[in-house]
This record gives C-alpha cells, structure tokens and sequence, in this order.
C-alpha cells in the first residue's frame, strides 16, 4: 500500500498560469498549504489570491526567474531548510526555440538552465529532509517530446529526455523509502506553455488538444494511484509498458564485448 502524503506545504513551480496554477489549485483544496514559484509577479499574486479565497490555505509567493543562478538559490535554500515540506512539483519550464542552428546561444543556456538544472538541484534540495521523514512526493514534468523528436524543438526535446531520466533514475534510488518520485508527461495541452513551445494551439485539431483543467484532474488522479510516469492522454498504459520492456531489452542487447557483424569489414 502506497504512502499517505502528509497535507505539509506543497512547492510548485511555474505556478502562475497553465499546468502549475491548476496544479496548485488541486493542491490547496486537498489540504495542502503553498509555495508558489513563477516569474510574472502580478499573476503569481492574483494566483495566490484566488487559491486563498477558493481554499482558506495559506499560500506564500516568491517572484524568482529560476533561470538565474542566484534566484535558484534562494530557493533552494528556502525549501533545503523547511521540515514541512511534502510536495514539489517542478513544472517550471520554457519551449522550443525554433532551428537550433538559429537560436541565442543565450537562450539555449536559460532552456537548460531552467529544464535540466533547476529541475535536478530543487529536486536535490528537498530530497534529503523527505528521506529523513520518510515521506513526501516530487512530480518532474516531461513531455511526450521526450520520445517524439522533431525539428525547431533539438534543446526543449532533449532536456524532457533529461527529465524522464533523471526521473527514472531516481525512482530507483528511493525505492521503499517513504518518498513518491513521478514523470507527469503531457500530451498537446491548452495552455500557455503551449503556445511558448512554438505552436499555435489553434492551428491543432481540436481532438488532440486537451484542457488543462481536465489534464491536472487526470493527474492528480494518478497522484493518488502513485503512477511513476502519469500520461494522461494515453489511452492504454500497456502502450506505455511495452516501449520500456522494449527500451530495457535493448539495453541488454547492448552488453556486449564483440562489435556487432554489420560493423565487420
């Protein structure tokens, strides 16, 4: 039987608008107090004014660009230190950047500064007091683009692969010890991410598109299930556990000591 996490404080990052602010919206009404994290500070204080209304729960803010080294600091020291807290969520994210051979380079290092390196060191900052507890949960967001590469997206595609990794990875690490690690992947979703990824959610069929409102019910729902990887558009999760076994048995293949017979001269 899986865990109960305790209702301390829940951290989401990107929390001003899409995934994130519903996300904290779930949060709070299922008892949590929050920690909300974005950049925008008029939005975040509107967002965290409306969850205070709806729930009743205390909610506290910090306007920080986890993108820059010394924002990220803050607040990782802000949640190292705090015993009580029960849930990160590290949907704070930025999209495609178009053709990579066309893109800043400054732009490509604040990708993976925020994709990759605030996702790993938050995650780091908050492990250790969860462990000690034995208790708590951290939800990594991914993407489908983690398997489905495709041209203008080369750096936000490979950082979600980082992401699913590295959640992975980590699943192993705490296996049977109180903490719940999970990827939450999105499909083509309605938000305001989704138009930063490059795409004009207009220009998709409308049958690909989900809402975010129904995409975070669906995901908190495999929050309670405690799903490793929650992909909430995916119809059949065998679809899901066939490509892994797929993924393992090809590593396996890959032990080897011999060049394979197509590589012989």
């Amino acid at each position: 039987m899986a865990t109960e996490i305790k209702a301390g404080l829940a951290v989401v990052t990107g929390a001003s608008s899409g995934i994130g602010a519903l996300y904290a919206e779930g949060l709070a009404a299922r008892g949590h107090d929050l920690l909300l994290v974005a950049r925008r500070v008029d939005r975040l204080e509107q967002q965290a004014e409306r969850i205070r209304k709806a729930s009743g729960r205390n909610v506290e803010t910090l306007a920080l660009d986890l993108a820059q080294p010394a924002d990220l600091m803050v607040l990782e020291d802000r949640i190292s230190s705090d015993e009580g807290v029960a849930v990160l969520v590290n949907n704070a994210g930025v999209g495609g950047l178009g053709l990579l051979a066309q893109s800043a380079p400054k732009d490509i290092g604040s990708l993976l500064a925020l994709n990759i390196v605030a996702l790993t060191r938050l995650t780091r900052a908050v492990l250790p007091g969860m462990l000690s507890r034995a208790n708590g949960a951290i939800v990594n967001v991914a993407s489908i683009q983690a398997w489905l590469p495709r041209p203008n997206n080369a750096a936000y595609g490979g950082s979600k692969v980082y992401v699913l990794q590295f959640t992975e990875s980590l699943q192993q690490e705490v296996e049977g010890r109180g903490v719940f690690v999970q990827a939450l992947v999105p499909g083509a979703t309605a938000t305001d991410f989704r138009s930063a990824t490059g795409i004009d959610i207009k220009t998709l069929p409308v049958h690909v598109v989900m809402s975010g409102e129904d995409f975070v019910r669906a995901a908190l729902t495999g929050l309670d299930k405690r799903e490793p990887i929650c992909i909430p558009s995916l119809p059949d999760v065998t679809s899901w556990e066939t490509f892994t076994a797929a993924r393992r048995n090809l590593g396996q293949a890959c032990l080897t000591n011999s060049p394979a017979a197509r590589y012989s001269a």
